[in-house]
């Protein structure tokens, strides 16, 4: 049974420790990972995307993520938690916490309040959709996207969420994602994919696009999303112990070496090192390690870094170069493909002989893999499908793009009305 499930089973039998204090370090705990996973997304990965795209886009997608956690926050108070992790069926949760009823009464053993997992789950929903925006970048309209955010957090991130982490079906199969390279990165990557295609290249993709305006905005943050991902991983074992410290020592060695891995072959082929390229394979590897963070090794952390980091600038080559697909920035490449290979590695490294902490009962390599398979090939397969007719049902009240004189004039100015620098 995936961890999330097991954590969650005992929210209604289970009250809160009492209020002498007992507990309160791992409560605290998850409230700082929760401000850690939402500064990922505010300001990290705005200035992460922000840097990357023209000068004259710049304001659009760090609007497009601060929107973002906006609609998200309330939906997911409104009714997503509950379909998300409330008792209900093998393929969604009830309504017995819509507007977080009854939630204050409730606990999680060890002493955490339901309300701490409701705020730390509320800032993964916000950076799943956020995640996306990359994909359209430049081109996509204002309308469409809000629309968009709203239904896909309902349709796609909501189901999938309770099928690992709610006692859904795939938990009761033995699929297993500690802190979301299927529920985050898979869903995010795939629809990310649909989406572009969908939406359609930027007017003279491949040939005539400018270079990122800002780096060094990129690196800042990246640096930011490394720092944030220790909240992220670490938070994720909803308690300040050593399952929580491993998984960060995990994700930082994976993130080095994912760096190091993604400047290296950049240096071979391109024959010379990017910072782009090198804050790239950092997030490569964080995005590749979710997913065993709590489950391995620092040696697996190493080799899953490094693994993510090889195969994501070879699917960034392919998809862009060969396929000709404009993902802007990457993010099926980098977030999907890296979600997708974390997930599937976690069967062969959480075994103790190589660092992890082994299986669930009854679970052996084999049977672990074949879980892992089964949730990403369900979670790709509904986030493709689900995204397609979402998309199609979306352009029959909006446009999904912008028309070509605002493309050209950038969406800062022709969409919002802003400039992000002073150019008098």
């Amino acid at each position: 049974m995936a961890l999330w499930a097991i954590v969650f089973s005992a929210f209604i039998a289970a009250p809160a420790r009492a209020a002498d204090g007992s507990g309160s370090g791992d409560t605290a705990w998850v409230l700082a990972a929760s401000a850690l996973v939402l500064f990922m997304t505010l300001p990290g990965l705005a200035l992460f995307y922000g840097g990357l795209l023209r000068a004259r886009n710049l304001l659009s997608v760090v609007m497009h993520c601060f929107v973002c956690c906006c609609v998200v926050s309330v939906l997911w108070v409104a009714i997503g938690y509950s379909l998300a992790f409330a008792h209900g069926g093998p393929l969604i949760g009830g309504l017995g916490r819509v507007f977080l009823a009854h939630v204050a009464a409730a606990g999680v053993p060890g002493g955490l309040p339901e309300s701490a997992f409701v705020l730390f789950q509320m800032t993964f929903a916000v950076i799943t959709p956020a995640l996306i925006v990359g994909a359209f970048a430049e081109r996509v309209s204002f309308p469409f996207l809000l629309l968009f955010v709203a239904l896909w957090l309902l349709v796609v991130y909501v189901p999938v969420a309770h099928w690992v982490w709610g006692r859904g079906w795939l938990a009761a199969d033995g699929t297993v994602d500690f802190a979301g390279g299927i529920v985050v990165h898979t869903t995010a990557g795939v629809s990310a994919l649909i989406a572009c295609i969908m939406i359609g290249p930027r007017r003279g993709f491949p040939n005539n696009l400018t270079p990122p305006h800002s780096p060094g905005m990129t690196m800042a943050g990246a640096g930011m999303l490394w720092v944030g991902w220790f909240g992220f991983n670490g938070g994720s074992a909803l308690a300040a112990n050593a399952s929580a410290a491993m998984a960060i020592i995990a994700t930082h060695v994976a993130a080095a070496a994912a760096a190091m891995t993604w400047m290296a072959i950049e240096w071979l082929y391109v024959k010379k090192p990017t910072s782009v390229g090198l804050v790239t394979g950092c997030v490569a590897g964080l995005a590749t390690v979710t997913p065993a963070s709590g489950f391995i090794g620092p040696a697996g952390g190493v080799v899953i870094g490094m693994a993510g980091a090889a195969v994501c600038f070879w699917a960034s080559g392919v998809i862009k170069k060969r396929l000709l697909i404009d993902d802007t920035l990457d993010v099926f490449a980098v977030h999907g493909v890296g979600g997708m290979l974390g997930s599937i590695l976690v069967a062969v490294f959480a075994l103790p002989l190589l660092g992890g902490v082994g299986y669930a009962r009854g679970m052996s390599l084999m049977t672990q893999l074949e879980a892992q398979g089964l949730g990403v090939a369900a979670a790709a397969a509904w986030s493709a499908l689900a995204t397609f007719l979402l998309i199609k049902l979306i352009g029959t009240v909006v446009p999904l793009r912008v028309v070509a004189e605002q493309e050209y004039e950038g969406l800062d100015l022709a969409i919002h009305g802003e400039h992000a620098y002073d150019h008098s």
